[in-house]
């Protein structure tokens, strides 16, 4: 019997080659996204079915589940890739921008997370993969709400993962490193102040820093394959870094002292 995948943010990035590598793979696809009258690829993959979802509008993911197991009966694995990143300074961000990345990266994921529970329960286990970064254990200047968000994400699937394995559900955490990925581009939400220059210098110096990073960035297909790598893992391994510089970079922060740590990200901004 064919496994079946849920995946959210089908339309582009991570999720798109997400969709590509479940349906290489023999998987049935769940592909969501907030528009999927506007997809014209994905839905002439083999077995992969286009359904509309807005993490961020509770009764659009009730719906879609509620049609998705009407389509598929059960879910094997849920992929919750849904997201964006705000970066910039934080003194000119207004509480609609803040609201806004929370309520897609953290809430939205938190309500899939829940309507994958109450399926994968009944079904005695599945797997649900949260796309989460590097970003949700590190933090870099200018992008303090994005990390927020995925600290959040990060601190609530560790705490998860022990109430649902009773039930053979299991939490997994995908942290990607710099990826090719619209994150550096069109989804981007940047944030400067106009009414001082005070920040400027600083905030020029971060952006060179982020787009090199961008450009050396590892592709979203490498993402893919640790996603159904964790999809299809029955191990309790929680987090899987992926993409340069996620592993090395993650395994330096947790074996140097902090101050060590904050003398290299001031180095690399060359802040004083």
């Amino acid at each position: 019997m064919k496994k079946t995948v849920l995946i959210t943010g089908a339309s582009s990035g991570i999720g798109r080659a997400a969709v590509h590598e479940f349906a290489q793979l023999g998987w049935q696809v769940a592909a969501t996204m907030r528009n999927p009258e506007k997809e014209n690829e994905l839905q002439n993959l083999n077995d992969v079915h286009l359904f509309s979802l807005d993490v961020s509008d509770e009764n659009s993911v009730k719906s879609a589940f509620v049609k998705i197991i009407q389509k598929f009966g059960k879910l094997d694995a849920v992929v919750n890739n849904a997201g964006y990143g705000v970066d910039g300074v934080f003194e000119a961000m207004t509480d609609e921008v803040i609201e806004k990345q929370y309520n897609t990266n953290v809430f939205g994921l938190m309500r899939v997370t829940r309507e994958a529970i109450k399926q994968m329960r009944e079904n005695q286990g599945g797997n649900i993969v949260q796309v989460s970064s590097m970003g949700g254990r590190i933090a870099f200047p200018l992008f303090s709400i994005y990390h927020g968000t995925k600290w959040a994400v990060e601190g609530f699937s560790e705490s998860l993962q022990y109430e649902v394995e009773q039930f053979n559900i299991r939490i997994k955490l995908i942290e990607p490193g710099a990826i090719k990925t619209e994150f550096y581009g069109r989804s981007r939400t940047f944030v400067q102040p106009d009414y001082t220059k005070a920040y400027d210098a600083f905030v020029k110096n971060a952006d060179k820093v982020r787009e090199e990073a961008g450009d050396k960035g590892d592709t979203a297909e490498k993402v893919a394959k640790a996603i159904v790598k964790a999809a299809t893992d029955k191990s309790g391994k929680l987090r899987y870094p992926v993409g340069n510089p996620a592993p090395a970079i993650l395994l330096l922060r947790r074996i140097i002292p902090f101050s060590w740590w904050k003398g290299i990200v001031k180095m690399t901004y060359k802040m004083k």
